[in-house]
């Protein structure tokens, strides 16, 4: 295979990944933000996710001019987790920047990562990510998408500063629990050191929470996740949880399921008894909503009962290759960032 540590100028390639599903409207923008970013070398692959709306041809057709671009058309929709893994092993680089369709990169985005990376050569640093904020609105005001990723005794993994009007907040670099994979860069080795069976994303999520999974993996393996607030970019986002009424039964079931397939993995025993009553809370009432609002939702349960083996078995798997200490997992449940 060709080399992973591949560099122009002294600098790392890096590959954009971007999964497309039905995303015609969003790709021209997409690429143009690409195509304007000032980081060289840089290559992109565009996985297509069997969309019906022309996606790969709107693609074929927006592609970056002066840079090396790939659109990989999937004859089933295999989600976030399975588009992103065809990126990824298309790719030879050592860095990969995830992005969504419906985010903006700033020109300086990548340049800024790269060199946050750079900077902390005594950190085993496996993903960095940026400032995400949300288009403006109509008084000129922008919310906050994403500052990284924290963890709560509820078992949530949420975006910090998520649709809190931008002041400033967040403004130093720091070390996170996770980060999302809208806009995050990815150090190849260390996706290389946590897949599993030559997945990076694991395909049972999907598309939704498998982002949170990965970073479970990379904390358990000892990479550290950064925050770099001078990386910002523009992102739309559309799935969100005041949303649920209005989206897809499948992204609700995926949602539900994922929940606590993200806990069958990784819920370490101390943790499952301090967390109990908060956790407890939440799960009845998430079982009262899908009693009463959302029956789609149901075979959710009925998908963790019939996979129970294969999910103890993957637990049993992730515990083996776990290098970390439990406080070093269990430390982001009370914390929602660290110094550098």
């Amino acid at each position: 295979p060709p080399s992973r540590g591949a560099m122009t100028g002294g600098k790392p390639k890096v590959t954009v990944a971007i999964v497309s599903f039905n995303s015609a409207e969003d790709l021209p923008g997409c690429l143009a933000a690409v195509a304007a970013l000032d980081y060289r070398p840089l290559e992109v692959v565009l996985v297509d996710c069997a969309s019906s709306d022309d996606s790969a041809a709107v693609a074929e057709a927006s592609t970056p001019a002066g840079l090396p671009c790939r659109v990989i058309p999937l004859a089933a929709n295999l989600g976030f987790a399975g588009g992103m893994n065809a990126a990824l092993a298309a790719s030879d680089a050592p860095l990969v920047l995830a992005l969504n369709p419906d985010a903006r990169p700033r020109p300086d985005f990548v340049t800024r990562l790269h060199e946050r990376v750079a900077a902390h050569p005594e950190l085993r640093v496996g993903a960095v990510t940026g400032r995400l904020v949300r288009p403006e609105d109509e008084r000129g005001r922008r919310r906050l998408d994403a500052c990284g990723m924290h963890l709560t005794t509820t078992w949530r993994h949420l975006d910090r500063g998520s649709s809190r009007f931008d002041r400033g907040q967040f403004g130093v670099a720091e070390r996170v629990f996770g980060a999302t994979g809208a806009a995050t860069l990815y150090v190849r080795e260390a996706l290389d050191d946590v897949a599993i069976e030559g997945e990076f994303f694991d395909r049972k999520f999907h598309s939704y929470r498998e982002d949170a999974e990965l970073c479970f993996r990379l904390r358990e393996r000892q990479w550290e996740v950064i925050y770099e607030p001078h990386a910002v970019a523009e992102h739309r986002r559309v799935n969100l949880p005041s949303r649920r009424r209005v989206m897809s039964a499948r992204i609700n079931r995926d949602s539900l399921k994922n929940r606590y397939l993200l806990r069958a993995y990784h819920q370490s025993w101390p943790n499952f008894f301090v967390t109990l009553v908060p956790t407890l809370w939440r799960d009845l009432l998430a079982l009262g909503y899908v009693l009463g609002r959302e029956r789609s939702s149901w075979p959710a349960y009925g998908w963790l009962w019939r996979h129970r083996r294969w999910i103890l078995e993957r637990r049993r798997y992730l515990r083996r290759r776990r290098t970390a200490s439990l406080w070093e997992i269990e430390q982001w449940f009370c914390r929602r960032g660290l110094p550098l």
